[in-house]
């Protein structure tokens, strides 16, 4: 196939290009250009803004374009209708579309729509305007659009460490503080197997709507410690430690203390989101410690220059721990 790739090489993108390079796919990007690591995996590379300027982008010959970077529907919708000639489209959404106060999603839960007044650059906006980015793709392509929804996507490259913390506290060592109970379900995918779902799908010409990631109820935040524990091989414990009190302690969820979404949230279809959709046409998560493993050695790999992007400081989870110590 001849592939276009809109949107950067760091993460997603990334993957794309090396698992349909690895396949022996034509593969071009589309970006800005301003990101470009140096070990990227080889494509061409056609450098513009698509939020300006589409002339550079040739209109047809792609058996497939894969829009990995849209968020406004009004920069999908002049996307698509540019490339309207192409085979096929494949939009990377997001589980953030849907309710998530429901218990269970699926490809037909609910999907609330961005509240009048709404900045488009506002967290909350986030999951409706993807929704309507779909709707665009779908105005232009019909049947062959192929409209993907990943959950929290980790792995090695992801720069926003929302996983990547947990290895690498692990390989610090001492007591990581893991918020309680370790039972608790956490859904993941790992990046791989996002870009691999995608390029079999379209090498199948297929399309529809599909949530790609892990599968539900199967993987607990204690399974992630003691994988992480496991990978790093270092002396550690975990300790538990009660969401009440981290909820009284000023923890922050998802980012301070990554994968950690107290129930008051109430939003648990954040962990329970249907793939079976997806699996039958060929989502194969890999299993934890095999990502956990390759995150820790890309981390370790990283440069020292700066603090995480998410996740506790070490002085932070110090206090806490003291806290908690003094509570019980």
């Amino acid at each position: 196939m001849r592939v276009l790739v809109l949107g950067g090489t760091v993460f997603l993108g990334r993957a794309l290009v090396a698992a349909l390079a690895e396949r022996g796919h034509d593969v071009t990007t589309f970006t800005r250009g301003t990101r470009l690591e140096s070990d990227a995996p080889p494509a061409t590379r056609i450098h513009g803004d698509r939020q300006a300027d589409l002339t550079a982008l040739p209109r047809a010959g792609w058996d497939a374009v894969i829009d990995t970077s849209g968020y406004r529907p009004a920069v999908v919708r002049a996307s698509a209708t540019h490339l309207a000639e192409s085979a096929r489209y494949a939009f990377v959404s997001t589980i953030s579309v849907y309710d998530m106060t429901q218990p269970e999603l699926d490809e037909e839960s609910s999907r609330p729509p961005l509240a009048p007044g709404t900045a488009e650059d506002a967290p909350e906006a986030y999951g409706p305007l993807k929704a309507r980015c779909e709707d665009e793709v779908r105005a232009v392509f019909g049947a062959r659009a192929l409209i993907v929804r990943p959950g929290l996507i980790v792995g090695p490259y992801d720069p926003t460490d929302r996983f990547t913390y947990w290895p690498q506290r692990a390989a610090r060592g001492g007591a990581i503080l893991a918020p309680a109970p370790a039972e608790r379900f956490v859904q993941f995918v790992d990046v791989r197997d996002v870009a691999d779902f995608l390029v079999t799908t379209l090498e199948r010409s297929e399309s529809g709507t599909f949530n790609v990631t892990g599968l539900p109820r199967t993987t607990t935040m204690g399974d992630v410690v003691e994988a992480s524990r496991a990978a790093a091989g270092t002396a550690s414990h975990a300790v538990w430690v009660d969401e009440e009190f981290l909820v009284q302690h000023g923890a922050e969820p998802w980012t301070g203390l990554p994968l950690w979404i107290p129930q008051s949230m109430g939003l648990p279809g954040l962990s329970n989101v249907n793939v079976r959709r997806a699996v039958e046409r060929g989502l194969a998560p890999r299993g934890l410690s095999e990502t956990v493993r390759d995150t820790l050695a890309w981390a370790r790999s990283r440069p020292p220059d700066g603090a995480p992007a998410a996740g506790l400081s070490a002085q932070r989870e110090s206090e806490l721990l003291a806290a908690w110590r003094d509570a019980t």
